[in-house]
């Protein structure tokens, strides 16, 4: 609740400034580089930035929203195209935070507020995430409790930026203490479902008992139940993950998947906020943290029925 507080008070002394300082720099232009816009998640970010830019600079204001397919160069690229456009605030999710710290630091140097989201970026004015510790820990802490403390999990693990790095951390908070076993934490899916799959596949044949899998986000959790159900294994009772995706809704609701809870993630805000704190930004109004982070609740079976998920934007 209090870091629910924190955000909403942050988001409200953004809107207070754009409102004070409007007349002093319009909004004309902001630019949105993520890294995959065949992901859902991707898409609600884009869509919370175009409508907070309305609100604040009317419906003229352009926003241009491209995806990199995670890879560098591209990214690069595209900011640079956004740096020769003279957008006024940049929104990035950062497919190497630190790779992409040069062309950050010349988009900055250029007038153009940097906002990072969802994961950190070097040399970005400020960030904003989700409360990805939280998500690791919410999620891991059913495990504990369907397991009553005991049994073997494989973290199916991703690329090493910051968000996935601290939801596998939080995870392991969550199985401190415990008689849980972590048989396998080193295999990155990159995030997708075929890498989930494969990944589930490799790990299954490598051990005759797991109990439970965390996944680092939902499209690789979806993979790895679907490896389970494809080798038959009854011993893998759960699957937990992080996202709130509207896939692992679709699970969650299924009587027959092992899918048994989400962390939920909330793109569309993440988005909206990066907006409204980056304007007060672009006028000499910095947040007094430059990360902000979202709580991140879980969605489990139970609760799935009255979740609001990135659809409801």
């Amino acid at each position: 609740m209090k870091r629910q507080a924190l955000c909403a008070c942050i988001a409200a002394i953004g809107l207070a400034l754009a409102g004070q300082a409007g007349a002093a720099r319009p909004l004309k232009a902001v630019g949105v580089a993520v890294s995959d816009l065949a992901n859902p998640y991707f898409v609600a970010i884009g869509k919370g930035a175009g409508d907070a830019a309305r609100k604040i600079g009317g419906s003229k204001v352009r926003v241009t929203t491209v995806s990199s397919k995670y890879d560098l160069n591209t990214q690069v690229g595209q900011i640079e195209n956004f740096i020769a456009s003279k957008v006024d605030i940049l929104v990035v999710n950062a497919t190497d935070p630190k790779g992409i710290a040069p062309v950050l630091q010349k988009a900055r140097d250029a007038g153009i507020v940097v906002m990072a989201v969802d994961v950190g970026a070097d040399n970005a004015d400020a960030t904003i995430m989700s409360d990805n510790t939280m998500a690791g820990v919410e999620s891991c802490k059913r495990i504990v409790q369907r397991l009553n403390g005991k049994g073997n999990v494989v973290i199916v693990n991703g690329p090493p930026v910051t968000a996935v790095i601290a939801r596998v951390a939080g995870c392991k908070r969550a199985f401190a203490g415990t008689a849980i076993r972590i048989v396998s934490d080193n295999q990155d899916a990159k995030g997708s479902l075929d890498g989930g799959m494969e990944v589930m596949t490799n790990l299954l044949t490598a051990h005759r008992r797991i109990d439970a899998v965390f996944a680092i986000n939902d499209p690789s959790a979806i993979g790895a139940e679907l490896a389970v159900k494809q080798a038959g294994r009854g011993d893998v009772r759960m699957v937990a993950s992080v996202d709130g995706a509207p896939d692992a809704e679709a699970a969650l609701k299924s009587r027959n998947s092992i899918f048994a809870v989400t962390a939920a993630q909330d793109p569309y805000r993440m988005a909206t906020l990066a907006i409204e704190i980056g304007y007060g930004i672009m006028h000499g109004k910095r947040p007094a943290n430059s990360t902000v982070l979202i709580p991140t609740p879980a969605i489990t079976k139970e609760n799935v029925a009255a979740y609001k998920g990135w659809a409801s934007h």
